[in-house]
């Protein structure tokens, strides 16, 4: 298969469910988190994609609710946002892949829920605004825009035409309709372009301890236990302050840097916060990074919530670093 930069040869084999990608090809450190299990290129000259989502995943709530969380679609994004770039345009898995915007956006009538093992999903991905270095013609940045749709016993009878038997995922499942979509923009920075907007920012995380702060009651949260709660009040501020510095989903692995997932889920907290736990699990969302956001001191979250709409943005060190919206249904 034609693997070069701007190859449009359609690959016709089956997609498949049964293993995960390379995790270092997704930049995850441990297997449980790597959701993606194949990528190919479609007809259309996009990309076409499956992801498993375990019910055993961090995110999924343990409440009884049946309903994956909104992060895992932010997740599949991200994952979908390195290995594109990594095995099908030639971006040298050494250089630093940072975040510039994200947005989702779920379809609540056609959600699939998620009853035993995991959510079969279909990605359709169409790469667009690909940037190259004047000097080598190299891929400095591009966007991604993906369409998500549900394989499986929740996905029966909304079969998408033209997908024969060989597309199907085993034990039977079939395509849905798209439930959901999600796009953003990426960067491309070598160790060299990467230090000269980090040189002198990156500061360690400060000790695991509130220092006068405390927790929100995680019954208003929308979380699973203590250790899923990323924010803190001081006073009547609403601060970045991950309870787990460990967190198997937020901190995976060592960043010097809050990570973008972690913000948007900070902003979701904090509005759960604001609107005293009635506002929780939202339909739409949106994250613009204009700065990274460092470690220390705790950022802190401003909201503003219009009926069923709240904007959001983090302040640190006298800056607005990132800014964004969530919108419920």
């Amino acid at each position: 298969m034609d693997t070069s930069v701007g190859a449009t040869v359609h690959d016709v084999r089956p997609l498949s469910w049964s293993r995960t990608v390379a995790r270092e090809m997704v930049h995850r450190d441990s297997v449980a988190e790597v959701l993606l299990t194949d990528v190919r290129r479609g007809p259309d000259g996009g990309f076409e994609a499956a992801a498993s989502w375990p019910r055993s995943h961090p995110t999924f709530p343990r409440d009884g609710a049946d309903l994956h969380s909104p992060l895992v679609i932010v997740e599949t994004l991200r994952q979908l946002g390195i290995y594109i770039p990594l095995r099908y345009f030639d971006v040298p898995p050494a250089m630093h892949l940072v975040i510039t915007d994200l947005f989702f956006e779920i379809d609540f009538r056609a959600e699939p829920r998620a009853l035993s093992g995991a959510t079969g999903v279909l990605c359709q991905v169409r790469v667009d605004d690909i940037r190259r270095a004047a000097a080598d013609g190299s891929i400095t940045g591009m966007r991604l825009h993906v369409s998500f749709s549900a394989c499986g016993i929740a996905a029966r009878g909304l079969t998408a035409p033209g997908l024969g038997s060989r597309g199907i995922p085993p034990h039977g499942m079939v395509h849905g309709i798209p439930f959901a979509r999600a796009g953003g923009g990426a960067r491309f920075l070598n160790d060299a372009q990467y230090e000269s907007v980090r040189v002198g920012r990156m500061r360690p995380a400060p000790p695991n301890g509130l220092n006068g702060r405390t927790r929100p009651d995680i019954r208003g949260l929308g979380v699973t236990g203590a250790h899923d709660v990323v924010v803190a009040l001081d006073g009547p501020a609403v601060l970045v302050d991950p309870a787990d510095p460990r967190h198997p989903f937020f901190f995976d692995h060592p960043t010097d840097h809050v990570p973008g997932i972690m913000l948007l889920e900070a902003a979701r907290q904090a509005v759960a916060v604001y609107s005293g736990g009635t506002l929780l699990r939202p339909a739409r969302g949106r994250l613009k990074a204009a700065r990274f956001v460092e470690h220390s001191p705790p950022a802190r979250i401003m909201c503003a919530i219009h009926h069923d709409t709240c904007v959001f943005r983090f302040l640190q060190d006298g800056e607005q670093k990132a800014f964004g919206a969530l919108c419920y249904r």
